[in-house]
């Protein structure tokens, strides 16, 4: 089960970028550079304030233990997340220093979002993350740059096989541990994706299903956003 969490670390005239981030309610672009955009901003900004927490307030009635893939900046501008994550002794999943995108930046500037990130990790929540994901899609050098860093053990940036495998960089075995947008309530935002609720219960128990009919080893990855 993984809780995704990046709230505050979207792209945002707010914080200094040239766009506003297209990721929003609504399909239609929104309020274009140089002026703020407050609707979506406001979406984000309910996810760290109610969804958030109503999520954890699911997860700790049903003593769920979670992976939380969050953004460090996210976790910084909203500690409260973070002491309930090590409160609960939740899982850390890396999910970049800013919710932006890697393959956009330079190979030294991935590296330095990398060191921030993990920075930014050990000063808020006293740990580093053990596994990363970083938003939509890795770059050529992200998991380069993970053998590189160390201390990490594995990535979620690739979906290639129903269990976790390992994937040859710098001429050594990197574990994957397979992130799949099948069952992600992002397909509430996506077209064709989900128009209910029960879309998503239909396709977590279907899915199930077939695991338990399959009857061999696999994984089922479960992904909600605050």
């Amino acid at each position: 089960m993984v809780l995704v969490y990046e709230e505050g670390s979207e792209y945002s005239v707010l914080w200094g970028d040239d766009r506003n981030d297209g990721w929003g309610e609504y399909p239609e672009p929104g309020v274009q550079p140089p002026q703020r955009d407050p609707g979506t901003e406001s979406h984000y900004e309910y996810g760290s304030r109610a969804g958030v927490w109503r999520l954890a307030r699911i997860f700790d009635e049903a003593n769920i233990p979670v992976t939380v893939s969050a953004a460090a900046v996210a976790l910084e501008l909203n500690p409260a997340v973070a002491k309930w994550m090590g409160d609960r002794d939740h899982d850390l999943l890396g999910h970049g220093w800013r919710w932006i995108e890697l393959w956009r930046m330079s190979r030294d500037e991935e590296r330095v979002h990398l060191g921030r990130a993990i920075e930014t990790y050990e000063r808020v929540l006293g740990q580093r993350p053990l596994g990363w994901n970083c938003r939509s899609w890795p770059s050529e050098a992200t998991r380069e740059l993970l053998i590189e860093e160390g201390g990490f053990l594995y990535d979620s940036d690739g979906s290639a096989d129903d269990l976790p495998y390992y994937a040859r960089c710098l001429g050594k075995p990197f574990l994957v541990v397979p992130y799949t947008k099948t069952y992600n309530d992002s397909r509430f935002v996506v077209n064709p994706g989900f128009a209910s609720p029960r879309d998503f219960l239909d396709t977590l128990t279907m899915g199930l299903d077939e695991l338990v009919r399959e009857g061999r080893p696999t994984m089922m990855t479960v992904a909600v956003h605050a």
